[in-house]
């Protein structure tokens, strides 16, 4: 057996599930330094959620559809991304993907700051940068089959609940920071051009892609000093033996539902509260401006209770398993998600009210199950697969933004709400069939 050797920056005769061969100090610092830059991450990917609701405000002149489309599209390049990242980690190690994602993350930052300072700026170009930002949520299917590399099965359900749980925070952060932010003279730095809103007030739009630069520089140098990479390879062949595994079908639709939902409705939750109940409904006009909820105020809430879950249950599922919390995700989810879709047709805007609660209801129960399903998957599955069904759920997920996106720039939204609560049941059942139930084949 090779004696552990921590010196260089490949860990020798690194094995977690052997004591003598671990070192806690070195795992939890890559996870808290990785979590750092995943969290900027998600607040890239969701920078245009924070964005699109204010662009009308600033003088562009765009429809809800093209609102809804610029939200999705990083739904779309984050899914793309992911499936590229979900190959890298045993290719070039966790240093090097850590530090040249954070990098990257520079660059939709940099772009949508010039962009919103001018109204005139092209369409074309904010899909692109839309696009741009799917390199944040890319980066998850790198980050997580990585630390993972870290850890002991005992302790992966709390180690990745608490970086996904915490990285997903940034979804949250970015909508909860982006109101103050963008009204602060102070914060632009006098690099931001104030904007004159329809309200009449100034604001800085800029401000909210300028914040987050020097946290994303920090993130990168963090990583290059003081992160390794362990002894793992494989290459692309032997990565895809995973689509051999039904294991990875079943787990896959089922964290579509988990995160899928959680992403998704997290990206287009402000639009969708603008145009159902607020300055964009139909009833606008009948109640006064003041009355109407505004989506920027209310839509940090949902993935940040999400965030929140998956970190707090992270321990719950190492102690009782991870299938038990995704059977109750599911059936919650279920329940939430139908409830929320008999208030989309409102009436008034007391309406909003069972609405949100529902909706947080639903967030609540995806968070509960985003633990549970990582939880699940190295129990089910060997270690190189746990990482590449890690990545390639992930990256299917992803998607999430981009498919509600366009479902509600093309469909009733009570409609795809009903519809999603179907498939909401049917995993539930799979769940059931094939991991939570007494005598199940593949219990975890």
């Amino acid at each position: 057996m090779a004696q552990l050797d921590t010196s260089g920056r490949v860990l020798q005769g690194w094995d977690p599930s052997k004591e003598e061969s671990w070192d806690s100090k070195i795992a939890w610092r890559t996870l808290w330094i990785s979590t750092f830059s995943l969290t900027i991450a998600f607040c890239v990917w969701f920078l245009v959620s924070a964005i699109a609701p204010k662009l009308n405000q600033i003088g562009f002149d765009l429809s809800k559809a093209q609102l809804y489309w610029l939200a999705a599209i990083p739904g779309l390049s984050g899914g793309l991304m992911r499936l590229i990242y979900m190959f890298l980690p045993p290719v070039i190690g966790t240093r090097k993907l850590v530090g040249w994602s954070s990098l990257l993350f520079l660059i939709p930052m940099i772009g949508w700051f010039f962009a919103v300072q001018n109204p005139a700026t092209p369409y074309w170009w904010l899909l692109c940068l839309s696009a741009m930002t799917g390199i944040g949520g890319g980066s998850f299917a790198g980050y997580m089959p990585s630390t993972g590399y870290f850890f002991p099965k005992e302790k992966q359900g709390t180690a990745l609940g608490l970086q996904a749980g915490i990285g997903n925070f940034g979804v949250s952060l970015v909508q909860l920071l982006g109101p103050w932010v963008m009204g602060s003279a102070m914060l632009s730095l006098g690099l931001v051009m104030p904007a004159q809103a329809k309200d009449g007030g100034e604001i800085y739009v800029g401000n909210i892609a300028l914040f987050f630069i020097p946290w994303t520089i920090i993130a990168a140098v963090l990583a290059f000093l003081y992160l390794k990479d362990v002894p793992i390879k494989a290459n692309f062949k032997q990565q895809i033996d995973i689509f051999g595994n039904k294991n990875t079908w079943i787990m896959t639709l089922i964290y579509v539902m988990t995160f899928g939902a959680f992403s998704g409705f997290s990206a287009q939750f402000a639009l969708l509260i603008n145009n159902t109940f607020g300055a964009a409904s139909d009833f606008a006009a009948t109640v006064p401006a003041d009355q109407l909820p505004k989506g920027l105020t209310y839509a940090f809430l949902g993935p940040l209770i999400g965030s929140a879950m998956r970190a707090a249950f992270g321990p719950l599922c190492d102690r009782f398993g991870g299938a038990i919390w995704t059977l109750i995700s599911g059936a919650g989810m279920t329940v939430t998600t139908f409830l929320a879709a008999l208030y989309l047709h409102p009436t008034s805007v007391n309406d909003f009210w069972p609405f949100l609660a529902f909706m947080l209801g639903m967030f609540f129960f995806s968070g509960v199950g985003n633990a549970g399903t990582f939880k699940q998957m190295p129990m089910i599955l060997p270690p190189r697969q746990a990482g590449g069904v890690i990545g390639w759920t992930s990256a299917i997920a992803s998607f999430g933004p981009f498919f509600v996106g366009i479902a509600l720039s093309g469909l009733d939204a009570q409609v795809f709400f009903f519809g999603s609560a179907v498939f909401f049941l049917i995993c539930t059942v799979l769940t059931w069939i094939y991991y939570a139930r007494p005598g199940a084949p593949f219990p975890g």
